[in-house]
């Protein structure tokens, strides 16, 4: 049995709230918004502390395995394992698996903090002051949950209603609230006694597979087996689909949470935002005098009260009040702060286009195990790329069918297999891989390895690769 905190952290989401950055391919948790570091790394920053933690367990799915174990690497924190859902079943399935995974390594003493990982948290002194009231009240046999101190009458949370003191800083739980109107949740905050739902938990896993097998049966069945019959991938344990795909679609809220007697809140008066939109990013972000936001390439003059972000192109804004300003590579958002809770209906309505339905899903740039590549420009018949290869990485032996490829390195060094032979390339120095020959490329160094990739041939698409050798078990 561990004694120390197992985290979950939940990273499976596909969120499009925060368009343009944010897309289906390329959620919000592992996007760098405000800083240097994606939600994602943030969490497992919160979950460092080897005196307290036990290293993470990651529910993702099969799209962003790549993403959480290269983030996890490159953020210097080891995973204790990556669960991937075959498909989306909700939080229910998703944490039974996990606590039973758990239950299998550590014992059912052991107790598992569920963590999301596109939130954004002020890790201080009050924040592990509410981790340690959450933990006593666990070993305690309840199931915790944290509730945030609203500030707010905000519609986009539901609420808990607290009830009977339970000592050490815990509550029980009276009831929880769906996402209120307006009027309501004003009426709420007068009251007094109400809490946003965080969505975070503390979680005794014997007692979470109990209460499982009282009120979720077919949940607590299907991730079981799902667990039993999982595959190891290389870092991954891809649970099995056929049993999972059984599992009830459920919220854990609707499953357990709002049926056991045992549930517990701890009152969190803690900074903290699910960042579920733009005028959310802005509060959390440090303001200038005139209470804007900017990042990136930037530049704001006579404005006030504004978020203004650029990750490619210069952005410039004079003379507005209350807009976000949201640039992309290939994207521009303008809309007013009160209004960019509804950007999701904006994607809808991109989305049902089939000339900007493209423009939802993915990003010019496109991340994989060994690095990734922004496509920066498309012609008839080529196609240039920007190539990035991690130190330590290659890509999988392979060919093409269709295309030709030129390799020019402008940073750090590559070792290029073309055929039988191996050749190292350097900065200024380009090679010429002709159409259907065996190559590959690796990043023997210690930074990143940068190339601009010229195409040209009849077809050019991603499916044009066969794969001889992959480290990464692709086809």
């Amino acid at each position: 049995m561990s004694s120390k905190i197992v985290p979950v952290i939940m990273a499976g989401g596909k969120g499009t709230r925060l368009w343009p950055l944010s897309r289906s391919s390329a959620p919000k948790q592992f996007l760098e918004f405000l800083g240097e570091t994606t939600l994602f790394q943030k969490t497992l920053a919160r979950v460092a502390d080897k005196s307290l933690y036990d290293a993470p367990i990651v529910v993702t799915n099969n799209d962003f395995r790549f993403l959480v174990a290269e983030q996890a690497r490159a953020a210097g924190v080891a995973l204790t394992s990556i669960l991937l859902e075959p498909v989306a079943r909700n939080t229910a399935p998703a944490l039974a698996a996990a606590a039973t995974l758990i239950a299998r390594l550590h014992g059912d003493q052991a107790i598992m903090q569920v963590l999301a990982s596109d939130h954004e948290i002020d890790a201080d002194a009050t924040y592990f002051d509410c981790i340690a009231k959450a933990r006593t009240a666990a070993n305690a046999g309840r199931l915790v949950t944290f509730g945030i101190t609203p500030y707010e009458p905000a519609t986009g949370y539901g609420y808990i209603e607290i009830g009977e003191d339970l000592g050490n800083g815990a509550n029980a739980v009276r009831r929880f609230v769906e996402k209120p109107d307006r009027d309501k949740a004003t009426a709420m905050l007068e009251t007094g006694g109400y809490l946003w739902n965080s969505g975070m938990f503390m979680l005794p896993v014997g007692l979470f597979l109990r209460e499982l097998r009282q009120y979720a049966p077919e949940v607590l069945d299907a991730a079981a087996e799902a667990v039993a019959k999982a595959q190891h991938d290389l870092d991954f344990e891809r649970l099995d689909e056929a049993a999972f795909a059984r599992a009830p679609d459920i919220s854990v809220d609707y499953a357990i949470f709002e049926k056991t007697p045992i549930a517990a809140v701890v009152p969190s008066p803690i900074t903290w935002s699910d960042l579920g939109s733009w005028d959310s990013v802005w509060k959390t972000g440090k303001q200038d005098d005139a209470g804007n936001v900017a990042d990136g390439s930037t530049t704001v003059l006579d404005t006030r009260n504004s978020l203004v972000i650029s990750r490619d192109i210069h952005v410039a804004v004079q003379g507005l009040d209350n807009i976000a300003v949201i640039a992309s590579e290939d994207a521009v958002y303008v809309g007013r702060m009160e209004d960019s809770q509804n950007v999701g209906k904006l994607v809808k309505h991109l989305a049902s286009l089939p000339k900007t339905a493209k423009l939802t899903e993915t990003h010019p740039t496109a991340y994989r195990p060994w690095g990734g590549y922004t496509s920066v420009l498309n012609g008839e018949r080529f196609q240039v790329k920007r190539l990035f290869v991690t130190p330590g990485k290659r890509l999988s032996l392979q060919k093409h069918h269709h295309r030709s490829e030129h390799w020019i390195v402008v940073r750090g060094t590559a070792e290029v297999t073309i055929g039988d032979k191996t050749i190292p390339l350097r900065e200024n120095e380009s090679v010429y891989i002709p159409q259907g020959e065996l190559h590959r490329l690796a990043n023997p160094g210690k930074i990143m390895l940068e190339l601009i990739e010229v195409q040209t041939g009849s077809y050019l698409g991603e499916d044009d690769i066969i794969r001889i050798e992959d480290e990464f078990g692709r086809g």
